[in-house]
């Protein structure tokens, strides 16, 4: 049977570490190496407070032996052991000093703690103290290492008569220190626990926010983010609670022509139409409102970001869609006109027909002829006057449907515009979309103020080339506009229909604008409004 090879051992793949535990890790590094640093500061600190108090107190010791009189004087008898041994003892036990060594002024021990080590020489260093001056050191002698101090006993004529020395071993300076350093040790685990539950908790609410995502996830999420933002088609504009932009992508910018730095500016504050603005910046989210910029249509919705965090905005460019749909209207309005036409036709060849049967064939070729004749006068007013088919298919259009209406729409007679005069940059699409709804506004004008003249509603329309420009121009019946309202008419939401929508003049002006041209508002009997395109090139959009 055969043994089937080991497979290589493969560590386990390690997740990267999140921000927050990276974080924490490294803080709590830092408050350990804070509080360690603190605490070894301090011991030291406290140490060498330790060790100067134990200088001072081994110098009062030593000095007040040398100065007392007794001392000078056993020190020039014959027996100083006998008077300096109990007497230094003394000292040291009231001083709390280690112990108290009287000599003479070569070494030899006069009196000491341990009575074996009296006659011996002295474990130290005396020259300073022989020359007149105190003089502390750290040395190890017969009790081990210690501070001590060695001061000289001045006799009655100025001379030195003797030596006293003092002291205080480490370790009775190292038992003192345990008890403040234990305290140490306790306040720097205090503050080191402490340091770590705050780095904890703090740690762990990052980790809620960043999910538990590491920094290289946090980076890579930023960057799709980042990318996913500025390719969409679909505007979107971030805005914080005091409506400045925190985020705008690049299909937003287009959408409503922004140029330069916008993010932190107030939205109020970019240059965009008022209406826009209002449904930004209102109580209310907007969902699905159709609004004009400069030179686009545009289909708004807002929503606000979290509790009281800021706002969305998100812009989805109709501009072509309401341009179709503008052609698909007056598809419509051919359709409806021409099923009209279709009717009436019938009626009147019902009408042929019944003075045919009724033998009167002369009023029946009369009857055919003069409709006809009316019907084909303004076709060939029409077609002779405009060459341009796209504007010749929609006067007739328009003409039938105001027909429809009881409104007489003639085509003015200095009208003339040749095949081929239009440049190329001229799309026939916003040509419908300025004339058409110039033409409806000014048919429903007239209809509705048909009660108030004497003579049929009408409309004339003039259509020709002025000057290097197309110039466009419909008159109507109408009321008129006042001169109040002259500069609102071309602002989304003006009209004087009860129950109109205001976009028809809007989207006039702005695909005028788009074009380069202009649009002038006047009054004669009823409103004139006044288009000029440039022919010779397009405005720099």
């Amino acid at each position: 049977m055969t043994s089937r090879p080991d497979r290589p051992h493969r560590p386990a793949r390690q997740l990267p570490r999140s921000l927050a535990g990276q974080l924490f890790a490294v803080q709590v590094v830092i408050v350990a190496a804070v509080v360690a640093g603190g605490a070894v500061l301090a011991y030291l600190f406290t140490e060498q407070r330790s060790h100067d108090a134990a200088v001072r107190q081994v110098t009062a010791a030593a000095r007040a032996v040398a100065d007392a009189p007794g001392v000078r004087t056993a020190a020039t008898g014959t027996d100083p052991t006998t008077v300096l041994q109990p007497y230094a003892e003394q000292v040291r036990a009231d001083a709390g000093v280690d112990f108290v060594t009287v000599m003479d002024t070569h070494g030899i021990r006069w009196a000491h703690r341990d009575p074996a080590q009296i006659g011996r020489p002295f474990l130290g260093h005396i020259d300073r103290a022989l020359a007149g001056h105190t003089d502390a050191e750290t040395y190890t002698g017969t009790l081990g290492p210690s501070v001590r101090v060695v001061t000289p006993i001045v006799g009655d004529d100025g001379r030195v008569v003797g030596l006293v020395s003092a002291g205080i071993t480490l370790d009775s300076i190292s038992a003192g220190l345990r008890g403040p350093l234990l305290a140490l040790t306790g306040v720097a685990a205090a503050a080191l626990a402490l340091g770590g539950a705050g780095t904890y908790l703090a740690n762990a609410r990052l980790r809620r926010h960043t999910h538990g995502m590491g920094a290289a996830e946090l980076s890579h999420l930023y960057d799709y983010h980042q990318a996913t933002l500025h390719s969409v088609r679909e505007g979107l504009v971030l805005l914080d609670r005091v409506h400045r932009v925190v985020l705008c992508n690049d299909a937003a910018r287009e959408l409503l022509g922004l140029r330069g730095a916008v993010e932190g500016r107030p939205f109020e504050a970019l240059g965009l139409p008022e209406s826009l603005v209002r449904a930004v910046l209102g109580p209310q989210s907007a969902h699905d409102e159709v609004h004009l910029t400069a030179e686009r249509v545009v289909v708004l919705n807002t929503s606000p970001i979290g509790t009281g965090l800021g706002s969305v905005v998100t812009l989805r460019d109709h501009t072509e869609l309401q341009s179709l749909t503008g052609e698909l209207d007056t598809v419509r309005g051919f359709a409806d006109a021409l099923a009209a036409q279709a009717h009436e036709a019938a009626n009147r060849l019902h009408a042929v027909v019944s003075l045919i049967e009724l033998g009167r064939h002369h009023e029946a070729v009369e009857f055919a002829t003069a409709e006809l004749a009316l019907a084909q006068r303004l076709t060939d007013q029409v077609v002779a006057a405009v060459g341009e088919p796209v504007l010749a298919a929609l006067l007739l259009g328009k003409a039938a449907q105001a027909a429809e209406r009881g409104v007489d729409l003639e085509l003015a007679p200095d009208s003339r515009i040749d095949d081929g005069v239009l440049p190329s940059g001229l799309a026939p699409r916003d040509l419908v979309t300025v004339l058409g709804n110039l033409i409806d506004n000014a048919v429903d004008a007239a209809v509705e103020n048909a009660a108030a003249r004497p003579e049929p509603p009408h409309v004339a329309v003039t259509a020709r080339v002025d000057d290097g420009e197309l110039l466009l121009r419909v008159a109507d019946s109408g009321a008129g506009i006042d001169e109040d309202a002259a500069g609102e008419v071309f602002r989304r939401g003006w009209t004087t229909k009860q129950h109109g929508r205001g976009l028809g003049l809007a989207l006039v002006a702005q695909t005028v604008r788009r074009n380069g041209g202009t649009v002038e508002v006047g009054r004669e009997r009823g409103a004139v409004l006044t288009v000029r395109l440039p022919l010779a090139r397009r405005a720099a959009r």
